[in-house]
């Protein structure tokens, strides 16, 4: 079930990215950031009714400091999209975003077993292999592009393993803390001046509306996942979202597969397998 989870995450972070991107390419990052954390919330309350839990300071607090990370990745990562391509930007983020919560979980003395560490070795040449832009660079041409993509991804690992800290019977609340503290980051930022924080016009908008609430979702199933499986498994299987946002950039944007991109693609499939067994 944790490897289905996980998955069904990866899938959805990836679309909600490609929204989120596409939306930033129009408006502001940061005003995106904001607009879409503020759906996510609300949806996540009203989860809350559904998926009952316990609600603790502790548990809340742990959200919290993980939402800032994670706010701080969603960010970086639509000034990323913003400035290159989807098919390179967007996995460069994913590898750090794994690395981090794999060497956590090492640290905490897991041990999967030889056919999921071959698994989580297959899932993260996979994710290297996928962020290969056309001409087989594995990084964003732009410089910009490679710091923001890099800071994303510290940012995404650092949040996957924050929510691993909480307790099995929190239900979603350590969720709405992580968006708790996010929205009201950003809003105090906005109020100080720092950017624009208008609601998005036309199009924008409505793919913002879109990303908040498949970014929470995702959210919601990484959760999941973590309370069923390993931290080290669970965090590389979620960190394969880029699959979705180089398929969509692909039909969407018709940005071309590289053939290292294909190769990635392909291994995702059998790296997913073992670290089911």
């Amino acid at each position: 079930m944790a490897v289905l989870l996980a998955l069904c995450s990866a899938a959805t972070y990836g679309i909600g990215d490609f929204f989120g991107g596409l939306a930033a390419k129009r408006a502001a990052a940061a005003a995106i950031l904001l607009w879409s954390h503020l759906v996510g919330i609300v949806l996540l309350l009203g989860m809350t009714v559904v998926v009952s839990g316990e609600l603790t300071a502790r548990d809340l607090a742990i959200g919290a400091v993980g939402g800032l990370a994670g706010a701080a990745g969603v960010g970086l990562l639509y000034q990323a999209l913003s400035i290159g391509p989807m098919s390179a930007v967007a996995p460069v983020t994913a590898l750090l975003a794994a690395a981090v919560p794999v060497v956590t979980g090492f640290a905490q003395g897991e041990r999967p077993a030889a056919a999921a560490i071959v698994g989580m070795v297959a899932g993260v040449s996979a994710i290297v292999f996928v962020s290969a832009e056309g001409g087989g660079s594995l990084r964003p041409s732009d410089l910009r592009g490679v710091t923001f993509a890099l800071g994303a991804g510290l940012g995404f690992g650092l949040f996957f393993v924050a929510l691993s800290y909480t307790g099995d019977d929190s239900g979603l609340w350590p969720l709405v803390g992580a968006r708790a503290s996010s929205v009201t980051t950003v809003g105090v930022l906005a109020l100080l001046g720092r950017f624009a924080a208008h609601v998005p016009r036309g199009q924008p908008r409505a793919l913002t509306a879109g990303a908040g609430a498949l970014d929470a979702a995702a959210n919601v199933l990484y959760l999941l996942a973590i309370r069923e499986g390993l931290l080290s498994v669970v965090s590389v299987l979620a960190s394969l979202y880029p699959a979705s946002t180089v398929v969509l950039a692909w039909i969407v944007l018709r940005e071309r597969f590289a053939p290292l991109q294909r190769l990635g693609l392909a291994l995702a499939i059998p790296a997913a397998i073992l670290m089911s067994i």
